[in-house]
């Protein structure tokens, strides 16, 4: 089935196309001959081509077998070669195209038409372990989480591949609203969700160009929801240089702006009230660390000591101060200890 969005502000008001008629998607008819599935997977693609093949294969391998597929195409320009892919897949999966509107926007499309008791989000260039669906639903159903997030491997970059989600992105004890700000806990986005959970929580906010899931896990925790977490490697985590989150500026920035709209449209308490003013000085500072990187490597010496000056008077790092001091006096030998240091990695990680 293929299903053409309109563009509309918000996912839950859009309208489809399907056969010529149009109507609202919360008015949208079930085909009688299906029955409803327990888990619906939602699939947004955005110029991944190459890698949907893969995706798509993991998902038919799952030992967990009644769920239906959703794909949306959020626009992409890769559509010709998206569709010549998905060819032999066309028959088992749900195909939305919409006009490009973002991570949020596609997810929220596929969540609407999702018939589901439960949903599962998949990027479209990870791939699960064949038990993804069956263990993750025996975690949720046997914890009552609304929410639960597996670990995930590494793969596609030769520096970082094989590291485990957990190792660099702790969880540690409960979810709650202090562990998500603090980063004591985080959610892997390949999650598995009670779909009335994050429909209840107002679906994904489709302002927000990256770092949506982090507002969204925020969201509902704070209206009630359990979200939980277990430590096997259910997902294959694809690192790619052009994926939102390689870009450190933009995950920073979204961050600052998700506490700025935590504080701003939350009922917070008091501690909770501090506890997100302090984290959002420590992300302000960590974007000025990375846009003043950012500005080193670009040869804007100027700005970059005045980027790293800023974020070291809210960090205080050593390192920090004495790249500014190098930036100052000798901006070519730093330049030259970043190539040497790239060069023993990338020696170390290749033989």
């Amino acid at each position: 089935m293929t299903i053409n969005l309109r563009g509309t502000a918000g996912g839950a008001s859009a309208a489809y196309v399907r056969d010529g008629a149009s109507q609202p998607l919360s008015e949208r008819p079930l085909p009688a001959s299906m029955a409803q599935p327990t888990v619906s997977i939602i699939i947004p693609t955005y110029n991944t081509a190459p890698y949907i093949a893969d995706t798509l294969d993991s998902v038919f391998a799952q030992t967990f077998r009644d769920y239906e597929v959703i794909v949306i195409n959020d626009g992409s320009p890769d559509t010709t070669e998206l569709e010549r892919v998905i060819t032999g897949y066309r028959d088992r999966i749900h195909y939305i195209v919409q006009p490009n509107r973002g991570l949020s926007a596609a997810r929220n499309a596929g969540i609407v038409v999702a018939r589901g008791e439960f949903v599962a989000l998949l990027d479209s260039d990870d791939v699960w372990e064949s038990n993804y669906l069956a263990h993750q639903l025996h975690v949720l159903r046997t914890n009552g989480y609304d929410v639960v997030y597996p670990n995930a491997t590494t793969f596609g970059d030769p520096l970082r591949s094989g590291r485990l989600f957990m190792n660099v992105h702790p969880s540690e004890g409960e979810v709650t609203f202090e562990s998500l700000v603090t980063q004591r806990c985080n959610v892997m986005v390949s999650v598995l969700a009670r779909r009335k959970a994050i429909v209840d929580a107002g679906l994904f906010d489709e302002s927000l160009r990256s770092s949506e899931d982090f507002d969204m896990w925020l969201r509902i925790v704070q209206n009630g929801g359990r979200i939980g977490y277990h430590r096997q490697s259910l997902v294959g985590s694809r690192l790619r240089r052009g994926s939102l989150s390689a870009d450190a500026v933009n995950m920073c920035n979204h961050i600052v702006r998700v506490l700025d709209k935590t504080a701003r449209e939350m009922t917070l308490t008091p501690a909770q009230q501090t506890l997100v003013t302090a984290r959002r000085a420590y992300f302000a500072a960590l974007l000025r660390l990375h846009e003043g990187k950012r500005a080193f490597f670009a040869g804007d010496h100027k700005q970059a000591v005045q980027k790293l000056s800023e974020a070291n008077a809210h960090l205080g790092r050593r390192k920090i101060a004495l790249a500014v001091l190098l930036l100052r006096l000798m901006p070519g030998l730093l330049l030259r200890a970043y190539d040497i240091r790239d060069r023993l990695v990338f020696k170390t990680t290749t033989r």
